[in-house]
């Protein structure tokens, strides 16, 4: 039995098809742009060149471009309406309230998006703890660092739990710890990963022994 379910939240906890993700990509590509003074193409490739390196956009920025102005980015990529089409999700609700393992959410984005999303959701009741990049130094996941400090948080072991994210590097980097992790592809996009993969959220009670 897993002891704790760390989930990712974008893309994860609600579906793609809402294009929340997508508008945050967009507006991440308008900033960039706007800094350096190319186009958002142009910063997109730029930023993608070193995806291996830097897990997000904002630690690119301040790894390569001597970025600093970390909240003006928040307040512009993360607008206090940009979760306005997100509907409530009674049935999503009570899933997660009826698996029986403790819950926290892992996410490369603020604290305040997090807490939006969840609450639109009606589920931010049902997780004990939320992980930020602001209290990972503003560095995000797949660093390994990133997981050891909400492992060590939530006073568990990488074996122990159960990551769920669509992104596979960031799983990938999980089960790099010794943990185990379940990639949400909801669009079959990741035909060709290797690991455990699920279509949609309520596939994930099959894999909690």
């Amino acid at each position: 039995m897993f002891k704790y379910l760390l989930f990712d939240l974008d893309n994860t906890l609600y579906s793609s098809r809402y294009g929340l993700e997508d508008n945050v990509r967009r507006r991440i590509r308008e900033f960039s742009s706007g800094f350096l003074g190319i186009s958002p193409d142009e910063a997109w490739r730029q930023r993608m060149a070193l995806a291996g390196k830097y897990g997000t956009n904002l630690e690119w920025l301040m790894g390569e471009k001597g970025f600093t102005g970390v909240e003006s980015y928040f307040a512009a990529v993360h607008p206090p309406n940009e979760a306005d089409s997100l509907p409530a999700d009674p049935e999503l609700r009570a899933f997660l309230a009826g698996l029986p393992v403790p819950k926290a959410i892992l996410t490369n984005s603020p604290g305040e998006h997090a807490e939006l999303i969840l609450s639109r959701l009606g589920i931010r009741d049902l997780f004990t703890h939320i992980f930020d990049i602001r209290q990972s130094g503003y560095k995000g996941k797949p660093r390994p660092e990133v997981f050891n400090r909400a492992l060590n948080i939530l006073g568990v072991k990488a074996r122990s739990v159960l990551f769920i994210d669509d992104n596979p590097s960031y799983v990938e980097g999980f089960i790099a710890l010794g943990g185990s992790g379940l990639l949400l592809d909801e669009n079959g996009a990741h035909g060709d990963y290797p690991g455990a993969r699920i279509r949609e959220l309520k596939e994930l009670a099959r894999h909690i022994p």
